[in-house]
């Protein structure tokens, strides 16, 4: 299976560095740039570019020359894939050494802002008619707030779209791949997922006791109280799956099968309910 990602165990008072926290005050997305933008670059990872981001426009389902906000923008990589399919962008996020990388990349201008999600008086009179967050809101310490400006900034019946690593089956430390060797059978071990947690996750390559990033998880439940409570309803929800394969050996059948039945990621359309 995939090589799994070392996290940090045993972090001593650790620091609050949301994804979309911060302001212009430097975050540790700012520390971590050079090694979040080995992963992501210029056109985002393999699944990026073959799952999450075709995903997320096939869900916003927008006409040419709609205004959607990238939330949570990092480098721009979704904002510069939305001007390629005609597509009015604009970026928000809290990393000014993110955005410097967007704006450095962005052949056409493309307007970014810097600032924090949950912030009320953030986009004042903005209004758009998509919003999406690819794989950031799980990075999000309050998501409230946040949701409650992503009602705001939309026009009404305007779709805001979500995508997270599954909640239910990915969560560091507390999911794992397994092996029954009399069904040889590649299994998903679930060791908690009913009550949020924060977990410190290593971001290399600076190895020591401040350097980390946080991940927040919530079960289902959460997510759609809080959407509800925002005045946001749910109208789709799908589960997509890895397309990577194991190499040939005596599991790969098993695994392969295996990352075909627990998904990967969840997306998640919400409309603005008036």
């Amino acid at each position: 299976m995939k090589k799994k990602i070392p996290y940090r165990r045993n972090i001593r008072k650790p620091v609050n560095i949301s994804r979309m926290s911060g302001g212009s005050k430097q975050t540790l997305w700012d520390q971590a740039s050079r090694w979040y933008d080995s992963l992501v670059g210029m056109s985002g990872s393999d699944y990026h570019q073959t799952i999450v981001m075709p995903g997320v426009f096939k869900m916003l389902d927008l006409k040419s020359g709609r205004r959607v906000l990238d939330l949570a923008c990092g480098q721009g990589v979704f904002s510069r894939y939305l001007l390629e399919k005609r597509i009015k962008p604009e970026g928000l996020d809290s990393s000014e050494e993110l955005l410097r990388m967007a704006r450095s990349r962005s052949i056409k201008t493309i307007p970014y802002h810097l600032g924090d999600a949950s912030d009320a008086t953030l986009l004042k009179d903005q209004e758009f008619d998509g919003i999406a967050c690819l794989l950031a809101v799980q990075n999000m310490e309050n998501i409230e707030p946040v949701f409650k400006n992503i009602a705001r900034w939309l026009k009404p019946k305007g779709k805001f779209v979500m995508v997270l690593t599954h909640p239910c089956f990915r969560i560091p430390r507390q999911t794992h791949w397994g092996w029954d060797d009399d069904k040889k059978m590649e299994y998903r071990r679930i060791d908690r997922y009913a009550n949020e947690m924060k977990i410190p996750i290593l971001t290399p390559p600076f190895i020591d006791k401040v350097n980390f990033t946080m991940t927040y998880h919530r079960p289902l439940q959460n997510y759609f109280s809080a959407l509800l409570k925002a005045g946001l309803c749910v109208d789709s929800l799908e589960e997509w799956m890895s397309n990577k394969e194991s190499a040939p050996g005596k599991r790969s059948r098993a695994e392969n099968r295996a990352r075909k039945e627990v998904p990967l990621f969840m997306a998640i359309r919400a409309v603005r309910s008036s």
